[in-house]
């Protein structure tokens, strides 16, 4: 009697593609279809594409819309219908978002109607702050500082005059990203609310919607470590202006604001630290030299405690280590810039995720 071929005993069934899969304990791949292969090539090329037609703006937001309606929907789900629920969230999210619009378009307008009358004042006020700073700066330093309101009217007169072109190119496209970002949080909001229909997908969106589902994951884990990262920034910053430069006498003004703004800035990666860094030097040098130099050695050295901080947090949410987020982050600089460098840990947390569900990782 010949005996049938029994399947080892280390046998596991997983996920792949949409679709259960038999691995063994074996080292061979698993076998993938030709349309589970073109979805990947797909997601690859979409990730491509976002860096390269300059979109990241627009996924961003909506990703973070889609993210927001099913965390606030489920509360809402208790009163309601799901699909009723999801509706109420995205009118939840538009309120906060126009009302947040509003309310600083309406800051601004009154900012600038308090402040054009009094222009000669502020300049005045520009100047103290200037001349306290060329007093405690050095030589080389205090040269380049203007002497008198008229050198700053001269001088900001011929750098809009030289950068004219510049400056429109730079509106258009500030005006562009803002565009991008309003689509995409409309189109977030659109497929939240839509939602899943138990409808019979054909193979090619099976595999799509896996690939989307697991982007929109390690996007969520993202999201959730840097809002870790940016309480902790904010921590050692109050830390900082509320409680180390007060016992020294070197109290800062706008103190609280600064907090506030470390911690909101936080939330973008990388380019939010320059903002708030940029703003707690420039208060620091008001203040006095030596008060602007130990901001700077305070932010040097904190931030490069964070920098490995920051990849152990975001890697315990992806679960990857410092050193592979770290290489990411450098690769996807240097290939595009800051924007690739605010995507990696996203589009390296969503290839890892992959990589472990086809146990290549």
């Amino acid at each position: 009697m010949v005996k049938r071929n029994e399947a080892p005993e280390d046998t596991r069934i997983r996920e792949v593609g949409g679709r259960p899969v038999r691995l063994t304990s074996d080292m061979s791949l698993p076998s993938l279809s030709a349309v589970e292969i073109g979805s990947y090539l797909l997601a690859f090329f979409g990730m491509w594409a976002v860096l390269h037609f300059k979109l990241l703006g627009a996924l961003l937001a909506g990703m973070l819309v889609y993210q927001l309606v099913h965390t606030i929907a489920p509360s809402i789900e208790r009163h309601m219908s799901s699909g009723r629920a999801r509706w109420v969230a995205v009118v939840v999210i538009a309120a906060v978002v126009v009302g947040g619009l509003a309310g600083l378009a309406i800051g601004i307008v009154e900012h600038f109607e308090h402040t054009v009358p009094n222009i000669q004042n502020q300049l005045d006020q520009v100047m103290q702050i200037v001349a306290q700073a060329r007093a405690r700066s050095p030589e080389w330093l205090s040269a380049m500082l203007p002497g008198d309101v008229s050198q700053i009217k001269e001088k900001a007169g011929m750098l809009v005059h030289t950068h004219m072109a510049q400056l429109q190119q730079g509106g258009k496209n500030v005006a562009r990203g803002f565009g991008h970002v309003l689509f995409g949080m409309i189109i977030g909001a659109m497929i939240a609310i839509t939602g899943e229909r138990h409808t019979q997908r054909l193979p090619l969106s099976t595999a799509l919607a896996s690939r989307a589902s697991r982007f929109a994951d390690a996007f969520r884990r993202i999201v959730f470590a840097q809002v870790k990262i940016s309480t902790i920034n904010a921590v050692f910053t109050a830390l900082y202006l509320l409680v180390a430069l007060p016992v020294f006498h070197q109290q800062l003004p706008l103190s609280k604001t600064l907090v506030l703004v470390t911690f909101i800035a936080g939330l973008l990666p990388v380019i939010g630290n320059l903002i708030s860094n940029t703003l707690i030097v420039a208060v620091s040098l008001a203040v006095s030299l030596p008060t602007a130099i130990s901001s700077l050695v305070f932010l040097v050295l904190i931030h490069k405690f964070e920098y490995f901080l920051n990849a152990r947090i975001v890697g315990g949410q992806i679960e990857a280590r410092a050193w592979e987020l770290l290489l990411a982050m450098l690769v996807m600089e240097a290939a595009a810039g800051v924007p690739g460098l605010i995507a990696a840990p996203i589009f390296y947390a969503y290839i890892k995720r992959e990589l472990v569900y086809l146990r290549l990782a």
